[in-house]
């Protein structure tokens, strides 16, 4: 469904800035995989998201999509069949546009059937009150209110439900709860499971939460300076314990930073 062949990416070459942030990445995810991807700060994994998603093209190997070749495909195209979340929930909605606007643009932005220069109907529009009312937010009572009036836990929900309002063929979140108080981290991930789930989306999350990554899907990776040092999945992931973990990922020599070792 998605692989990845020997990615690599060095940004600002020759220069006092020059880094190596992917060497050699190889990855493959069948349809309705889940991998959650672990690693300190700087170990490349935003990174392999933008090369996923097109935010940048490597400078080595390839990004196949459903067994298409996409490494040349820019950003905008391959959002038509991505959906990207964002750590900042202020990322990936527009704030001065109503609930109803954001969930249309991204309703045209996805749709095979819709071109971007469409109008919503009354059809769309109960079916973003249904979608909206699964999120128990009580969105659906304020369609007609802009979305920068929304507290960060909404927004980030908000921006889930449009990012699969068309199910895309991959979803990526990076981080997507980081910012998000302990209570709000907790709903926005149940539903996060439930939409992935459901939906049978392919699904790569990359998270600072050791418990999360063994709860959350079926294959867990760790990352250290652009490459991938460990993949757990099957029953070895199954019988894997936080403090298994956590002594594999001192054993790879990786940091202990921000809250990956939290069990919150």
């Amino acid at each position: 469904m998605l692989t990845l062949r020997n990615i690599s990416k060095t940004f600002n070459p020759g220069t006092v800035n020059e880094k190596k942030a992917l060497s050699d990445v190889s990855l493959h995810l069948d349809k309705g995989d889940f991998l959650t991807i672990l690693g300190s700060n700087g170990a490349g994994k935003s990174t392999l998201f933008g090369a996923i998603a097109g935010s940048f093209v490597p400078d080595k190997g390839s990004v196949h999509l459903d067994g298409a070749n996409i490494t040349n495909l820019p950003d905008y195209k391959r959002s038509k069949y991505i959906g990207r979340l964002f750590q900042d929930p202020l990322k990936g909605t527009a704030p001065n546009m109503t609930i109803e606007e954001n969930l249309a643009l991204a309703y045209m932005r996805a749709s095979e059937t819709h071109s971007p220069f469409s109008r919503v109907n009354a059809a769309d529009r109960r079916e973003f009150r249904e979608k909206l009312a699964m999120l128990e937010l009580g969105l659906e009572d304020r369609m007609d209110h802009p979305v920068g009036l929304l507290s960060g836990g909404q927004r980030q929900a908000l921006t889930l439900l449009m990012a699969t309002l068309v199910t895309p063929k991959l979803l990526l979140l990076d981080e997507h709860t980081a910012a998000l108080d302990p209570a709000t981290a907790e709903k926005v991930l149940n539903l996060t499971k439930r939409i992935v789930s459901e939906n049978h989306i392919t699904c790569l999350m990359i998270t600072h939460s050791i418990p999360s990554a063994l709860q959350l899907g079926n294959r867990t990776i760790m990352m250290k300076d652009g490459t991938i040092l460990v993949e757990l999945a099957g029953e070895e992931r199954a019988n894997m314990t936080t403090e298994g973990l956590l002594r594999l990922f001192h054993q790879q020599g990786l940091d202990n930073d921000r809250i990956l070792f939290s069990a919150e």
